[in-house]
């Protein structure tokens, strides 16, 4: 690895000498070496994010050293030179299948990832039930919303929720966009849901909730999908409305969506267990955000 001094680094990243020494003293330069008086810093280390971005919110320490890193890529991601537009979408549907293939594998989806970039096509795959083609399609059209929402700067609100669950729920149309009217129960879960009379009234209290955070907006997306998922508002597909929420909230603050992989499965449902069961949501946080750090890093990779 090639290693450069604080003098070259001040000057590459336009800072002074004594504000880069006191960063490699704090830890926030990804693999510093210290030798004596002196720090080598790895020629291709990232800025780290400026701390004036988080006046008024309230970062904990357990997350500041993961956030700066995500904070920071993102940084670094707006200088460089933007892709062409086809470079763009040709990424975008790649996210696309690869997220609908994975949020609805979750859930008991079918659909192999060739199967559902087929399907986002428009094929038909032989043997596999309708109730898999309509769930690749509702999910496409809900995430594409998603995407609109965030080009009009749109505010979040109950009817959006409703809207995004009606598109995910596009083969059932009693439910979709309809709170639950029954009870219901997540097997193995830690906690109870609520009673459904309880539902809108919560569901109002989580989106003012939402309004009034002071936390760092990756802490804020993640506690909002657990108390989302907490509530279960819909007789189904709560999952995948859940982790499309929690996209919306991630690209309204200028982070690319992410994808909870099928593989992760495990680790995603024992956050909810933290959460509920041993009352902490650093587990939730720290999985989202080190989804955006390997998000953030795949793309400047592609831009070098």
């Amino acid at each position: 690895m090639k290693y450069i001094d604080v003098k070259q680094a001040a000057e590459r990243w336009g800072l002074s000498d004594r504000r880069v020494r006191l960063l490699c003293e704090q830890g926030k330069i990804e693999g510093v070496l210290k030798e004596g008086r002196f720090y080598r810093i790895p020629a291709d280390a990232i800025k780290p994010a400026d701390g004036r971005s988080w006046r008024g919110k309230i970062v904990p320490q357990e997350y500041a050293a993961l956030f700066a890193r995500v904070d920071a890529l993102k940084t670094e991601l707006g200088k460089r030179r933007p892709l062409t537009q086809g470079e763009l979408k040709r990424l975008q549907e790649e996210f696309l299948v690869e997220f609908t293939y994975n949020s609805n594998a979750i859930e008991g989806n079918t659909l192999t990832l060739r199967e559902t970039a087929l399907v986002l096509e428009g094929v038909t795959i032989d043997q596999k039930p309708l109730k898999d083609h309509l769930e690749a399609v509702g999910h496409r059209d809900a995430f594409l919303y998603v995407e609109r929402l965030v080009s009009e700067k749109a505010s979040l609100t109950e009817s959006i929720i409703k809207n995004i669950h009606s598109l995910v729920l596009i083969d059932r149309s009693d439910d979709k966009g309809v709170y639950r009217r029954i009870p219901v129960t997540i097997v193995g879960a830690y906690y109870d849901l609520p009673q459904p009379y309880l539902v809108p009234a919560q569901m109002e209290q989580l989106i003012a909730r939402q309004k009034e955070k002071k936390c760092h907006p990756i802490e804020a997306a993640a506690l909002f999908h657990l108390a989302f998922e907490g509530i279960h508002p819909f007789i189904d597909g709560n999952g995948r409305t859940g982790r499309l929420l929690l996209n919306l909230m991630l690209m309204q603050q200028g982070y690319p969506p992410i994808n909870v992989k099928f593989a992760d499965r495990k680790r995603y449902y024992v956050c909810f267990d933290s959460y509920y069961k041993d009352k902490t949501a650093a587990p939730m946080v720290e999985m989202v955000a080190e989804y955006l750090e390997e998000r953030l890093g795949r793309y400047l990779v592609i831009l070098e």
